[in-house]
């Protein structure tokens, strides 16, 4: 992989353009604002001064030491001009307070100038030779001489440069700093997604047995646990696969077996009328069998791809209940369990598809009749508390064990092997039908009984419902 487009490279970069651009900003903005405000602040202190200066001047105009006490007062030079012409403006040097030095350079200062011809104070930055000087020039008077007070910004600019200097050192160092601080926290980072990486491609190869551990608290680390969810979700799936495989093949086989032989017993040898009947009967058996497997089969894809529709009307759990025990009467007698109709209230009506809450309910009375002792109770009973209208199914065999119970309702899962039978599909089909009918089914197991309790929302039609929920619609 190219090194630049790994996570390591692009968080180092992006903290170095960060890193970058806040110097940058320093250096572009805050530099020259800081000369700014020295440069002002020269300005404003020979600004305060100047007019003191003038009205001295006015109070003793031939003073001779009057220039060099301004020069030690406000630490600047101080130069007096006199008058020469307005049109074109001319100055002429009275007294410098560097009185040794050459006054050319100040002669014709633009600033003093320009305090002539407008005959107000003016002031700002001129340059002379290589140097920079903050100026202040003011007329004393409207015919007197004009005041300049002169400081070279040479130690402001010094300090400034100076500023500069250390911040493109600064900056400097700091990039290199946050290259390899970022590059190393970044590669840290990386590490941890090149490990969540490599733990998806085993996962993708079907290994599920090696767990997925990151101890962080940030977003990775909860990318880590959900990856490690899946990997157990994956795995119990994968297992229930495998049984299912294991399951079905038997379920498959052992009728296709029967029906295999009881066609060839049928065609080579000579049976009487009776037997004939008794092996036509358990070949039907045989069928039926292949055929509701094949039944759960196809809800199960219809429910996964979305395009299992249901109904919405009116149906009564009561007659559902009455349907039930009398569909299941003759499979309740043979197996010699009693199966009857609990206290059904009639007013007990949900609005659903009456063929799923039949379906589910069939589900629900073929696993009590399968999975409880010869002689046990099994009750069908229908009820409704003004909210939901409820379909419950209880038996009074052994009780289902929590650590299956847990599992009841998940696909292919078919509890104990020493009691199992079946596909494993009826009850996971069951509860994603009461869902889709935006209902629920669920399980309480006290020791001794196992209750299944199939909700679904009331019709407003029912008479609690009327007194619960009077703007319940049928939809």
């Amino acid at each position: 992989m190219n090194p630049l487009r790994s996570v390591g490279a692009r968080l180092s970069l992006a903290l170095l353009v960060v890193v970058a651009g806040a110097l940058g900003f320093v250096y572009l903005f805050v530099v020259p604002s800081l000369q700014n405000r020295l440069i002002s602040a020269k300005l404003n202190q020979l600004e305060r001064a100047a007019p003191g200066l003038a009205r001295q001047l006015k109070l003793n105009p031939f003073n001779p030491n009057f220039v060099g006490d301004a020069s030690e007062e406000t630490n600047a030079r101080v130069v007096l001009y006199r008058r020469l012409t307005l049109t074109p403006p001319a100055l002429s040097v009275i007294d410098d307070s560097r009185g040794g030095e050459n006054s050319a350079p100040v002669e014709n200062d633009p600033l003093a100038l320009r305090a002539l011809v407008q005959l107000r104070a003016m002031h700002g930055t001129v340059e002379r030779g290589e140097e920079r000087f903050a100026e202040v020039a003011r007329p004393v008077s409207a015919t007197g001489p004009i005041l300049l007070l002169s400081a070279p910004l040479h130690d402001t600019l010094a300090t400034v440069h100076l500023v500069q200097r250390r911040v493109l050192l600064a900056g400097g160092a700091a990039l290199l700093i946050a290259l390899l601080i970022g590059y190393g926290g970044a590669w840290i980072f990386a590490r941890r997604l090149r490990r969540l990486e490599t733990a998806a491609e085993r996962i993708a190869t079907g290994r599920f047995d090696e767990p997925i551990v990151d101890r962080g608290a940030d977003e990775v680390g909860q990318v880590a646990r959900a990856f490690d969810r899946m990997r157990q979700q994956l795995a119990q799936l994968e297992h229930a696969r495998r049984e299912f495989i294991a399951n079905a093949s038997h379920e498959l086989r052992t009728p296709l077996f029967s029906l295999g032989g009881f066609l060839e017993l049928l065609t080579d040898e000579e049976l009487d009328e009776e037997t004939r009947r008794e092996f036509l009967t358990t070949m039907r058996d045989q069928v039926e069998r292949l055929a509701k497997l094949a039944t759960e089969l196809l809800d199960l894809s219809r429910l996964d791809a979305g395009q299992l529709q249901v109904e919405r009307e009116l149906v009564s759990l009561d007659a559902v209940a009455r349907s039930l025990t009398d569909e299941f009467s003759a499979a309740a007698r043979a197996t010699g369990h009693s199966l009857v109709v609990g206290g059904a209230e009639e007013g007990a009506v949900a609005v659903a598809d009456e063929q799923r809450v039949l379906q589910i309910g069939r589900i629900l009375v073929e696993n009590a009749l399968r999975h409880t002792p010869e002689g046990t109770l099994v009750r069908v009973d229908a009820a409704s508390d003004g909210i939901a209208a409820l379909l419950v199914v209880e038996d009074e065999g052994q009780g289902i064990d929590p650590p299956h119970a847990r599992h009841v309702f998940d696909r292919f899962y078919r509890g104990d092997g020493n009691h199992a039978s079946g596909s494993g599909l009826g009850l996971a089909i069951g509860r994603e039908l009461a869902e889709l009918m935006n209902g629920s089914l669920s399980l309480e197991s006290p020791p001794g009984r196992t209750v299944f309790t199939l909700r679904l929302p009331a019709a407003a039609s029912s008479p609690s419902a009327r007194a619960r929920e009077p703007e319940t619609a049928l939809r």
